[in-house]
């Protein structure tokens, strides 16, 4: 490949609204041009990188014994009302209608079109277990996408499922998907950590991400000191809680005239911040609950949510908690409140003694509370907080946060889809039996951005060698037009290519520190300078992508250097 017959356009500037570094970067480098909001062009440059990242993606679902297969973007409305995902998917869906006012959707994901094959296709155990996989487009309609390609509208993914007659045959191939995800991303040259989470929308009895660590990463993931434990916030969980000790105070009401906050509360009595108790006035399926979280802590939504009657809550209105508690917000607690409440504690709440709630009058707080003797037991105790730094791990390690970018999820979604869709076959004994499914998903264009994020520096992107849009550029300084210097670079690009090592020429006749620059910004992973003065030395100018200092390597030693 010669760089003067492709196309390669950077820039210096990037728009004010590019606010990552990838967005920039990728921007700056050409790999990208915005067709429409959430919408983008991949330039030949950058779609040199996808589609290494696509092909190792690829290589390893074919090892791990996945067929790749092709469903069609646009899908039709009444497959997904089988589902009962047409309204429930929400303003992410897509929908349009055809020439003949019938309904469809642009797929965000192919759960009801990949169940439908199957069903059609599968009729006995012996057919399964089955996994399919496509690398496709899919389309969500975020409101604000943002971020260019990691939260884009329209976007690249491999995006598996996996078709199984037993729970247990599923649990197999879920940790078969697990073991190629980590080989995907240890072989595309990523820090990464696969992590415990929630199943969202696609739903599913348990799920993993796989998140590429970085700072401008949109979720809040937890580690352990003390093993691999690794969780999304939304689903990390601390050690249980100490037994609770013996009352020691008096309980005793307290003038707070205008500290609302657990923080101003804590200040005022001057005690610590974790002997008070924050509580959220939340409606549920029956009704007014209080949510309970010591005051260091935060309310986890995803957990709470999964408590039965909690599914749907939203926030009590004023007028709510006024009817329930007597009270305006500020001043709210579970002491002796007007009206029977259900009470749903944190297990760190239930753990207490002696603490401080609101008194559910304006002004003032209860201090010296205990459960039992002043209050009843919690309807509920469950876990129902966000992990916090420092937090005591289950395995006796320390809880550590940091910031991650999804780039891959697995699902167990046992039987969800293919009992709404009937995908059925015929078990050992002639009866039909409903499939249970795995999914599996990577996204594409967005592992391009999280590489980004993890690797680059003032001149720009510093791919790991696999996703390097080339491993090499030959550089030609050739101001005297001489004719041994560009046949000396041709013929090492040649070289380099017939040993495998992915190369470019750059023959464009640009200036030294405009060519280097160029080289940088891009992200080559190792730059080579064919000069007149490098040739009557017999020597060429090595430098690895990164590197302080360049070398200067005779030929053996160079392609020694790049495994030629």
């Amino acid at each position: 490949m010669r760089l003067s017959q492709f196309h390669l356009h950077t820039t210096k500037e990037t728009p004010a609204d590019a606010e990552l570094v990838s967005h920039r970067l990728m921007l700056r480098a050409g790999m990208i041009r915005k067709l429409a909001s959430g919408l983008y062009t991949w330039s030949p440059l950058g779609l040199r990188v996808l589609r290494k990242v696509e092909a190792v993606v690829r290589e390893e679902m074919n090892r791990a014994g996945a067929i790749e297969m092709l469903l069609p973007t646009i899908q039709p409305r009444e497959l997904w009302e089988e589902s009962g995902r047409w309204e429930k998917f929400g303003a992410l869906l897509l929908k349009i209608k055809d020439a003949k006012e019938q309904d469809f959707c642009y797929s965000p994901t192919a759960e009801e079109a990949v169940t439908d094959f199957v069903r059609q296709e599968i009729s006995s155990y012996k057919q399964l277990p089955l996994n399919l996989y496509q690398i496709q487009t899919k389309f969500r309609d975020e409101i604000r996408p943002r971020y260019g390609v990691m939260r884009a509208r329209e976007f690249l993914m491999k995006d598996a499922y996996s078709f199984h007659l037993s729970d247990e045959d599923l649990a197999r191939e879920y940790e078969n998907m697990k073991a190629a995800y980590v080989r995907i991303f240890t072989r595309l040259g990523l820090d990464f950590r696969a992590v415990q989470a929630d199943s969202g929308a696609i739903g599913g009895d348990a799920s993993m991400e796989f998140q590429v660590l970085a700072d401008s990463g949109e979720d809040a993931l937890a580690f352990s000191t003390g093993s691999d434990y690794a969780a999304n916030i939304e689903a990390a969980v601390a050690a249980d809680p100490a037994p609770r000790p013996a009352a020691a105070e008096a309980l005793r009401r307290v003038e707070t005239p205008t500290q609302k906050t657990c923080e101003e509360v804590a200040e005022l009595l001057q005690i610590p911040l974790q002997r008070t108790v924050k509580s959220f006035a939340v409606m549920g399926e029956d009704g007014f609950v209080l949510a309970l979280v010591r005051g260091d802590h935060s309310v986890n939504e995803i957990k709470l949510a999964k408590l039965p009657g909690l599914a749907d809550y939203r926030m009590a209105s004023e007028s709510e908690i006024r009817e329930h508690l007597g009270s305006e917000p500020g001043f709210l607690g579970p002491v002796a409140p007007p009206r029977p409440i259900r009470v749903v504690a944190d297990r760190e709440v239930a753990a207490m003694a002696d603490f401080v709630v609101g008194a559910n009058a304006a002004g003032f707080h209860i201090a010296g509370v205990n459960w039992d003797r002043d209050l009843p037991e919690a309807d509920v105790v469950a876990d129902i907080r966000n992990v916090a730094e420092g937090d005591r791990a289950r395995d006796g390690g320390q809880i550590r946060l940091a910031r991650g970018i999804e780039v891959g999820h697995v699902f167990q979604l046992g039987r969800k889809y293919a009992q709404a869709l009937g995908a059925t076959v015929l078990d050992e004994n002639g009866k039909a039996a409903v499939m249970t499914m795995g999914c599996y998903g990577i996204g594409i264009s967005r592992i391009v951005a999280a590489a980004i994020e993890q690797n680059h520096d003032d001149a720009g992107i510093v791919w790991p060698v696999p996703m390097a849009p080339w491993t090499a550029a030959v550089c030609v300084i050739n101001p005297k037009r001489d004719a041994a210097v560009d046949q000396a670079a041709g013929e090492l690009l040649e070289r380099l290519q017939a040993a495998g090592v992915d190369a470019v020429l750059d023959d464009r006749g640009l200036r030294p520190g405009a060519m280097f620059a160029d080289m940088e910004l891009i992200g080559i992973p190792y730059r080579i300078v064919v000069s007149e003065r490098g040739l009557a030395a017999g020597t060429y100018e090595f430098r690895a992508r990164g590197a302080g200092e360049a070398e200067n390597l005779d030929k053996a030693a160079l392609l020694e250097r790049l495994g030629a």
